[in-house]
C-alpha cells in the first residue's frame, strides 16, 4: 500500500517541500530509504521502527521503501523522522486517511527510541514555508511550538510524542493548537547587558564615536595602546543598540533556528548578535560554508555586531573576504551542488594596536618596534577594506586622575535613548523602502536624503581635494554627516556635522 506524507527541508535559509512517500509490500523484510539521504536520514530506519514499536503501534515487517522527493535535493538532518513514521503507519492502515489527514499537513520532528519527539532545527524558516505553500496545519515539536507560532496564518499543533499525534489523527485525543504569547517582544525592553558605558572612564571621544556608530549603523575601528579600554568599549556596545523591529527580529531568528543556536526559552530574538570570533578563525568559519554550507559568524552577526578584537592578526584571506558583505550586505557561496546566498548587514568594530609591541605614539612608554615593522603591520590591513570602515578613532592610554573620578559617568540607558530616536527619524525617512539606517543608503540615496547647506558644502569640497579621499569615502562622509545630523535633530547637514564626520576619516600615515 502507497501513502504519501509532506514534509520540509531546508536550503540555505529558505524552506523546501518534501514528500515522503512510503510503499509497503511483500517480499523480503527491507526498510529502505531514498532521496538523496544523508547518514542522519539513513538511520531514522532505526529511530523510526522502535518508536513505533514503543508507542504501542505495529510495524509491518515487510518490504519498506521510503522515497523523500524530489529525488535530487539533497536531505540532511533528523526532521523527517516523524513524517517517515506516519507515512508507515498510514500506508500499515493504523492511521485514517480522513479527519485531519484530509487537509494535507506538514510533519516536522526528530523522534527518540521511546516515541517522543525531539527538538528540530530550521522550524521556522519551515513553516514559512508552509504559510507560502497555502498549508494550513503544521505538526511540530513541543518544544518548537513558540518558535513556529512566530509565522501567523498556519495552525500549529504541538506533539509530545508519537503515539498523541497518532490517537489525535484518528480521533480519539485532541491535541490543541498553540497560541503565541502576545508579550513576547516585550523581552526586548527588560534587556540585560554584560557591560555599561558607564563602567568606562574617560575616552569621551570614543563613546562619542560608538553613539554615532550605532545610530546610523556604521563601521568603526579603534586603535589605541594595550589596556585603553578598547575590548571593554566594543563589549558595551549592545548595551546602546537601538531595538529591532519585528521583521529585523525574525531575519535573526531564522538564521539562528537554521543553525541550532536559537534558546530554547526565547523562540524569537529580540536583542541584537554581538559576535567576536578569534583571530585563528578560518575563511568558511567567518563567511560560511563547509561541504553543507552553514552560515558563518557575519551571517550570525546579521542586524548586530561583529567584533575583531586584534584586527591585523587575522590573517589577509580572511579579512579581505569581508570586503563584497560590507558593501552588498549578503554573502554568496558557490559550491558545486549549487549557490547559497546568506543575509550579512551587520555592523563592524574592530581594535587594534598601532604597532607589533602597541605603543607607537604613547606619550608614556616607548615603542621598541622599527619602522620596517610599523608600516608592515599596519600593511595587513588593505586599503581598500579601510576605505569601507567609517569611523577611525584613536583610543588612548587614561589617565590616573579619570580612572579614579568618583563622579558618575553617562549610562548606557541615556545613550541608547538618543540613538533610538536618531534611528526612528532614519525609520521614517527610509519608508516604504527596505533601508533601515543611513550606512545602507546608496548613491541614490544619498542624493535625495543627504541636504548639505553651502558652508558645510563648501568645508566638504575642501576635504575632498585636501584628503583625497574616493567617490566611496566621499559618500560615506555625507551618510556619517546624516547621522550626525539626525543625532542634533537637524534636517539639513550643516557645516559642523560634516566637521565631525571628517575627523573620523583615518589620519594620512596612519590606520
Amino acid at each position: 500500500m502507497l501513502a504519501t506524507v509532506r514534509s520540509c527541508a531546508i536550503v540555505g535559509l529558505e524552506g523546501a517541500l518534501v514528500e515522503v512517500e512510503v510503499d509497503i509490500s511483500n517480499g523480503l523484510i527491507a526498510f529502505t530509504i531514498v532521496g538523496l539521504p544523508d547518514a542522519a536520514v539513513n538511520e531514522a530506519r532505526e529511530r523510526v521502527r522502535a518508536a513505533i514499536k514503543n508507542s504501542g503501534c505495529y510495524f509491518p515487517y515487510k518490504r519498506l521503501v521510503v522515497n523523500l522527493a524530489p529525488a535530487d535535493l539533497r536531505k540532511e538532518g533528523p526532521a523527517y523522522d516523524l513524517p517517515i513514521a506516519i507515512g508507515i503507519l498510514l500506508a500499515n492502515g493504523d492511521i485514517r486517511p480522513d479527519g485531519p489527514m484530509q487537509d494535507d499537513p506538514l510533519f516536522l520532528g526528530e523522534l527518540s527510541l521511546d516515541g517522543s519527539v525531539r527538538h528540530t532545527n530550521g522550524i521556522l524558516p519551515m513553516v514559512a514555508l508552509a504559510r507560502e505553500k497555502r498549508v494550513k496545519t503544521v505538526f511540530v515539536p513541543a518544544v518548537d511550538a513558540m518558535e513556529a507560532t512566530l509565522v501567523d496564518g498556519v495552525n500549529v499543533y504541538p506533539v509530545e510524542t508519537l503515539g498523541q499525534l497518532v490517537a489525535h489523527l484518528n480521533g480519539e485525543r485532541q491535541i490543541e493548537p498553540f497560541t503565541r504569547d502576545p508579550a513576547i517582544l516585550d523581552n526586548a525592553r527588560e534587556a540585560v547587558y554584560a557591560q555599561d558605558m558607564a563602567a568606562v572612564r574617560g575616552q569621551e571621544h570614543v563613546k562619542r564615536a560608538l553613539e554615532v556608530a550605532a545610530s546610523g549603523g556604521h563601521n568603526i575601528l579603534m586603535s589605541g595602546p594595550p589596556g585603553s579600554g578598547k575590548t571593554l568599549l566594543a563589549r558595551a556596545m549592545p548595551s546602546i543598540l537601538p531595538r529591532m523591529v519585528i521583521e529585523e527580529a525574525l531575519d535573526v531568528t531564522r538564521i539562528y533556528s537554521v543553525s541550532g543556536m536559537l534558546p530554547s526559552d526565547l523562540p524569537l530574538v529580540v536583542q541584537r548578535p554581538f559576535r567576536a570570533p578569534h583571530h585563528t578563525i578560518s575563511h568558511a568559519g567567518l563567511v560560511g560554508g563547509g561541504r553543507l554550507p552553514r552560515p558563518g559568524e557575519i551571517s550570525l552577526a546579521h542586524r548586530g555586531v561583529l567584533f575583531l578584537d586584534e584586527l591585523p592578526e587575522f590573517g589577509p584571506n580572511v579579512l579581505e573576504v569581508l570586503r563584497q558583505p560590507l558593501e552588498d550586505k549578503v554573502v554568496t557561496i558557490s559550491r558545486a551542488q549549487g549557490t547559497i546566498t546568506y543575509p550579512a548587514n551587520f555592523m563592524l568594530i574592530a581594535a587594534m594596536n598601532p604597532c607589533p609591541c602597541g605603543f607607537y605614539g604613547d606619550p608614556v612608554r616607548d615603542c621598541t618596534c622599527s619602522a620596517m615593522a610599523i608600516a608592515r603591520y599596519q600593511k595587513r590591513i588593505s586599503g581598500p577594506l579601510l576605505d569601507r570602515i567609517d569611523i577611525h578613532v584613536e583610543v588612548p592610554r587614561v589617565d590616573y586622575d579619570k580612572l579614579a573620578d568618583k563622579r558618575n559617568a553617562e549610562t548606557s540607558a541615556t545613550i541608547r535613548a538618543r540613538v533610538q530616536e536618531a534611528r526612528e527619524r532614519q525609520l521614517l525617512r527610509f519608508a516604504g523602502t527596505d533601508l533601515t539606517c543611513n550606512a545602507e543608503m546608496g548613491p541614490t540615496e544619498v542624493r535625495a536624503f543627504c541636504n548639505v547647506e553651502q558652508s558645510a558644502e563648501k568645508l566638504l569640497k575642501a576635504a575632498m581635494q585636501q584628503l583625497h579621499l574616493s567617490a566611496r569615502a566621499f559618500h560615506r562622509v555625507l551618510k556619517l554627516a546624516r547621522t550626525i545630523a539626525d543625532l542634533a535633530a537637524s534636517d539639513d547637514i550643516l557645516a559642523n556635522h560634516v566637521a565631525e564626520a571628517i575627523q573620523y576619516r583615518p589620519r594620512i600615515g596612519m590606520v
